[in-house]
This record gives structure tokens, C-alpha cells and sequence, in this order.
């Protein structure tokens, strides 16, 4: 854990967020700046920076990542979504541990 992480204190309960799903590798909650009527984050608890930082032994984690988010959409009745990683500053990456946007609803706007 990086001490100034907001996702890594939210991970270990040291911040709080309402949290809408969590397993032993990952923590889905809604965003505090939703872009979208139904905005979620999700997250890993290990803390990986960026995409440009994941290693090969990161794959099942990232996949983990979109099943979870398949899977809240569906608990909560959505059909149509999108799910959006965006990588470092240029790329509108605002904190820096890894994390996938899943949004639905109008208005989208891209994180």
C-alpha cells in the first residue's frame, strides 16, 4: 500500500466509500465525481499505478476487474455501458493506482 493512496485507504477501510461489491482481490465503489447517472469504480487492492505498470502475473487480477464490472451491471438491470481505464495524466488518469470506470446512463461523460 502507498501511504497517500485514496484507493488503497479505501481497499483497507481507512477511508470511506460506499462500497458496492468487494472480494479478496478487488473493491467496486461509486465514484464521489460520477460522469454518469450509474458511475462505479473498480478497483485492485493491489496497488498497481497504471496499465503501463502492470506485469504479465497482473492478468488474472485485470480480467477479474472487467468480470466484476460485467457483473455489478447486471445485478443492477444494465444492459448498455462503458467501461473506461484511463492511463496517466495525458490520458485524464487522475489518481494513480489502477482502476476501471463502469458507466451507464445519460449523461456520459468520459472520465
Amino acid at each position: 500500500m502507498i501511504m497517500d493512496c485514496i484507493f488503497c485507504k479505501i481497499a483497507n477501510k481507512e477511508m470511506k466509500s460506499d462500497i458496492i461489491f468487494e472480494n479478496d482481490s478487488v473493491v467496486a465503489f461509486k465514484d464521489i465525481h460520477p460522469k454518469a447517472n450509474f458511475h462505479i469504480l473498480i478497483v485492485p487492492k493491489k496497488h498497481i499505478e497504471s496499465v503501463d505498470k502492470l506485469e504479465e502475473n497482473d492478468k488474472k487480477l485485470v480480467g477479474e476487474m472487467i468480470l466484476t464490472a460485467k457483473n455489478i451491471a447486471k445485478e443492477n438491470n444494465i444492459s448498455g455501458y462503458k467501461l473506461v481505464i484511463n492511463v496517466g495524466r495525458d490520458g485524464g488518469q487522475v489518481v494513480d493506482h489502477l482502476h476501471l470506470h463502469l458507466l451507464s446512463g445519460k449523461p456520459i461523460e468520459l472520465p
